[in-house]
């Protein structure tokens, strides 16, 4: 085929255009199956859980949270501190960490 500058420009067009409707096809069916599934959810949640007041925790929560805590400190083998200590250290210079050498030097001019 001998094809001229006019048929490859459409062929382009065309296949630019249909690449950005597939996506946006995809983005709205992406959009649609968050909205069954959220609304699934809600719906389902609704009619199984309780209302549960923001902020204040049960009994049965805050019993599980402790006995958890409890659980996990009792695994510690060391006593620890808890207390973080940064301590700066200074170090000589050394060749071996020194990025002077790594860097092109600079021809001398004639």
């Amino acid at each position: 085929m001998n094809w001229g500058w006019s048929e490859m420009l459409w062929v382009a067009l065309i296949s630019i255009c249909l690449v950005f409707i597939v996506l946006l096809l995809l983005v709205f069916i992406m959009k649609f199956f968050g909205y069954v599934f959220t609304h699934r959810q809600a719906a389902a949640a609704a009619a199984t859980v309780a209302p549960v007041v923001t902020g204040q925790l049960h009994e049965e929560e805050i019993a599980a949270i402790m006995t958890a805590l409890k659980l996990f400190k009792t695994e510690m083998h060391d006593s620890e501190s808890e207390v973080l200590t940064i301590q700066s250290i200074k170090r000589a210079y050394s060749p071996w960490n020194s990025k002077i050498p790594g860097l092109t030097q600079v021809p001398d001019k004639k």
